[in-house]
């Protein structure tokens, strides 16, 4: 996404991220980082981001959520399996041979999320070193920008889930079982040190022999990619190693890192880099040893004026010779002696050419005379031709230091022009087969730059695609950890429901008076099996119906306004009796009691029905079983 394409209301909430909680999000990729910040404001219902930002300015706790949305610490023990056992076979006891048996191992972690690469690399050193080696040589540097996951990490406790890719014999050898967690082992875990590290902001930990930063750099963009690989080059050692992430191919870096595998994303230093990638370090890098630089500065300064392969010469205001290098102590036969001496006794003052005046006009005119090919004569015959520029030094008031003359030695070029000129005719000659052969070239060099072109950017486009399926993937995973966690809530929850309904169904079961539950819109909820009974209507067949809507036995039309009271609050208990038919088309007396059915408010009625005959012959018959049992 271009600059002019990005929605200046989103980069409205990146700056004030920035300057209210000092994260800087501004060179991470704005799809990525989009698509995490929507995802936080759907679970909030706030559709647009200047809304969000006024609610991060009234609910501060708001940053820590949206934080820990941004930053998908996604993350396990030998991730990538096969680039994890090419490390340990191959670089490790490559680097650890590569060091005296004294020296101290420095490996970085670089967005160590939970602790868990930052754990693994301490199991792969302990194993090959041994403990009590590891213990004395090795530093493992782990950070990251989320404190939240660096407490996490600092812990060292895992669930069984977390350490499954980690095999039987590293588990039992390097952690240790408290209740159903794994703690990594303590004497071990003193050597990896964790503090948070900002990579755009922060100056990186120098020295290393390894540093390790998997699927970081894909969430940024190509400009600040490159930041942050100047500070990893400036961070390790020449003989260092670079371990990359498996969308992290680092095609367009190659004057800094060269590949050693790169299907395993591990590369080595290049020693050598421009001037531009020095500068970039040292404008990123803190330098704690500034007078010491200063010192080396002054000496580098006058190492540079004296062995400048033009003849130069310094003279103060006052007319003395200040400083000469050795380019002109060799062209005019000056030594160490002639300096601080008056610059008109010397020869070169007047020969080849007149200085004095020059000078004088120098400081008149307040800028630099240059003359050309001036001749000097030697004493063997020849002809010297040489190019004097005399500038004068001005203070930063206005005022003159003195003068720096330079003597430019021309001679061979004069000759050259000659010989050029001399052989100006066979040029043109042939120059004009030469201009046919370069336009041929010229056009094949087009259609060459442009294929070059094309194919890098059909390569920086499959890079980019790759690394956003990448960061997509990371996204997918912790969504799916996070639906999982919902789906075993929801599982607990459905059995505690299964178990409320049984023991609702045996309570209904139980009760020898027939139940009928309605909702608020006259529907039957609950039938239970002697309400089966009494009229001849399965459960299956009345649920959902309204209850006036059945055709037994009972004049449900007379219920309407006794439900009408109860579901309305008027009435909390109503009993009657009615004349009914049953199932059997016998008459009865029907005893119907109606309560409302009482939550947060009224949400129905329940009715108690029963034929008044069986429950006195009920109650009899519990009395006679009375008596028998007293007598």
């Amino acid at each position: 996404m271009t600059s002019a394409d990005r929605d200046p209301k989103f980069e409205n909430l990146l700056i004030y991220l920035r300057q209210s909680r000092g994260f800087d999000f501004t060179g991470y990729k704005r799809s990525t980082l989009m698509r995490r910040v929507c995802k936080r404001m759907q679970s909030l219902t706030i559709e647009n981001f200047e809304e969000y930002l006024d609610y991060l300015e009234v609910y501060p706790e708001e940053f820590n959520y949206l934080f820990n949305t941004i930053l998908i610490n996604v993350t396990a023990f030998f991730r990538d399996s096969s680039a994890w056992e090419y490390l340990a076979e191959k670089i490790l006891p490559n680097l650890i041979s590569n060091k005296k048996t004294s020296d101290q191992i420095r490996i970085w972690s670089a967005g160590c999320a939970s602790g868990e690469e930052a754990y693994t690399l301490a199991m792969l050193m302990a194993e090959i070193l041994g403990a009590e080696e590891f213990r004395q040589r090795v530093k493992i540097y782990a950070t990251d920008v989320d404190e939240e996951a660096l407490n996490q990490a600092r812990q060292a406790t895992y669930s069984a889930k977390d350490v499954q890719a980690v095999s039987d014999e590293l588990r039992q050898k390097y952690f240790e079982i408290v209740g159903n967690r794994y703690v990594f082992r303590q004497d071990l875990r003193r050597s990896v040190i964790f503090g948070r590290h900002d990579l755009l902001q922060d100056a990186p930990i120098s020295r290393l022999d390894l540093l390790v930063s998997r699927n970081t750099l894909m969430y940024f963009n190509s400009e600040t990619q490159g930041r942050i690989l100047a500070r990893f080059h400036f961070a390790l050692n020449d003989n260092g190693y670079l371990f990359l992430g498996k969308a992290e191919m680092l095609l367009m870096h190659s004057s800094l890192f060269t590949p050693i595998d790169l299907k395993n994303r591990i590369f080595s230093k290049v020693s050598s880099v421009s001037i531009r990638d020095r500068l970039l370090v040292m404008a990123n890098t803190v330098d704690d040893e500034s007078s010491s630089r200063v010192s080396r500065h002054l000496r580098l300064r006058d190492m540079g004026f004296d062995t400048s392969p033009i003849a130069q010469i310094v003279i103060d205001i006052n007319g003395t010779l200040v400083m000469v290098n050795e380019q002109a102590r060799t062209l005019f036969a000056l030594s160490p002696k002639d300096l601080a001496r008056p610059f008109q006794d010397l020869e070169l003052s007047y020969r080849p050419i007149e200085l004095r005046s020059l000078i004088e006009r120098a400081y008149t005119e307040r800028r630099p005379i240059t003359l050309t090919n001036v001749e000097r004569y030697l004493s063997n015959t020849e002809t010297q031709y040489l190019d004097v520029r005399i500038t004068p030094l001005q203070e930063t008031d206005t005022s003159f230091l003195g003068v720096s003359i330079s003597f430019h030695n021309v001679t061979r070029y004069i000759k050259l022009q000659d010989a050029l000129q001399r052989s100006q005719q066979e040029l043109e000659t042939t120059n004009e087969e030469l201009q046919s052969t370069n336009e041929e070239l010229e056009t094949t060099n087009e259609e060459l730059q442009s294929t070059n072109e094309e194919l890098e950017t059909t390569n920086e486009e499959l890079q980019s695609t790759n690394e956003e399926l990448e960061t997509m993937n990371e996204e997918l995973q912790s969504t799916n950890e996070e639906l999982q966690t919902i789906n075993n809530e929801l599982s607990q929850r459905t059995t505690e429901l299964n178990h409320a309904n049984i023991f609702l169904i045996s309570i209904l079961r139980s009760l020898q008076t027939g139940i009928v539950v309605i909702d608020g819109s006259f529907n039957i909820s609950i039938w239970n099996y002697m309400v089966e009974d009494l009229w001849g209507l399965r459960t299956d067949e009345v649920l959902g119906k309204s209850i006036f809507s059945l055709d037994i036995g009972l004049p449900v039309e007379q219920l309407r306004s006794p439900i009408r009271d109860s579901l309305s609050g008027k009435k909390q208990f109503q009993e009657m009796i009615f004349d009914a038919t049953n199932r059997r088309g016998r008459q009865i007396k029907c005893y119907l009691a109606i309560t409302p059915l009482l939550g947060m408010d009224i949400q129905g009625a329940v009715l108690m029905m029963a034929d008044v005959e069986r429950v006195h012959s009920m109650i009899s018959s519990q009395d006679m079983e009375e008596r028998r049992q007293q007598e």
